[in-house]
């Protein structure tokens, strides 16, 4: 049986869609406090909270976990600059409950949602996995924290684990089911798509002065689906005893801001209001991936290669789910 930790938030539950599809025995762990029960979609839960062991005990000496996946992490980084102690106490020492709680148990596969916060600012582009890794905020330095303590979780006790990391996850699912339901929203995409749909006050626009074609970030966006669809790729190189593999995912094909914003016009018929606002601290001008180790290895590509075609789903459910999850409850 598979573990999905987080499995009713955004990820997570895209992921699961895809392990009932294929017929995988899984169970989700989640405290619902950013995830939601209505995006299980029948997917067997219990609710607990990693930092809780007793928790975690409880689940593990009710169920056979043979592989555990970790999605249940806060992910703003912006509040983790102001709250670190949040983010250090959930994604680190949370996802240490979790690993102690699998070595007594004698559960020895691991799949870990890592980020692309882990590399700070880009020395290049695109970015591969042995990019120097400077993080520059206590999200990015959790999830670092964790990759680092997987080495010595398989030099103690022989954990296997693959570390996937994300660049900017987006989209939703293409069915219009599952989407993305976040509170506060922080990720362009949506924020772009509420402002169209006057849901929210014009679009904030954060740096036009850029080194870059257009004046804005370049960022590569990569659909929740080819996320998921990787994590079941893993399965099989999780089978080697010793397994520590790391894996950029994203497209190689970083949109701008601004191309991000006139995709939403186009799929959508709409006009984005906007104010040009100054430069974020932190934000670098470009970040985008080198994946080419994960379509070697995994046989992963991004089927939703081009931003208009991410853009399309993620409208196709906050077009139709105004209040999101809350609207499955009408």
């Amino acid at each position: 049986m598979i573990l999905v930790v987080g499995g009713g938030g955004y990820i997570g539950s895209h992921m699961c869609k895809l392990l009932r599809e294929a017929g995988e025995k899984h169970l989700v762990f989640d405290n619902l406090e950013n995830g939601h029960k209505e995006a299980l979609q029948g997917s067997p839960f219990v609710q607990g909270d990693l930092r809780n062991p007793a928790d975690l005990a409880q689940v593990f000496a009710k169920n056979e976990i043979d592989v555990v996946m970790h999605f249940a992490a806060y992910i703003s980084v912006g509040e983790s600059v102001r709250e670190p102690g949040k983010y250090y106490d959930n994604n680190f020492s949370g996802v240490l409950n979790l690993l102690e709680a699998m070595r007594r148990s004698g559960v020895d596969k691991f799949i870990f949602s890592s980020t692309a916060a882990i590399f700070g600012e880009p020395a290049y582009v695109p970015i591969d996995e042995e990019h120097p890794k400077n993080p520059k905020s206590a999200y990015g330095d959790s999830k670092y924290g964790v990759e680092r303590a997987l080495d010595s979780y398989e030099i103690a006790h022989g954990l296997r684990s693959v570390c996937l990391r994300y660049f900017n996850a987006a989209g939703a699912d293409p069915d219009g089911v599952l989407g993305e339901d976040h509170d506060p929203e922080t990720h362009l995409i949506p924020l772009a798509i509420d402002a169209a749909l006057s849901r929210r006050p014009p679009l904030q626009l954060f740096g036009t002065d850029y080194p870059t074609p257009d004046g804005t970030c370049l960022r590569d966006y990569v659909h929740v689906d080819d996320l998921s669809r990787a994590h079941i790729a893993v399965f099989d190189r999780l089978a080697k005893p010793g397994t520590r593999l790391f894996y950029n995912l994203g497209t190689g094909r970083p949109s701008s801001n601004r191309e991000v914003i006139r995709a939403v016009e186009k799929i959508s018929g709409k006009k984005v209001p906007l104010v040009e606002a100054p430069r974020r601290a932190g934000d670098p001008p470009v970040l985008y991936a080198d994946s080419s180790l994960a379509q070697r290895e995994l046989n992963w590509q991004a089927r939703y290669g081009d931003i208009e075609s991410i853009v399309a789903t993620a409208w196709k459910w906050h077009s139709t789910h105004p209040n999101g999850y809350a609207d499955r409850n009408r």
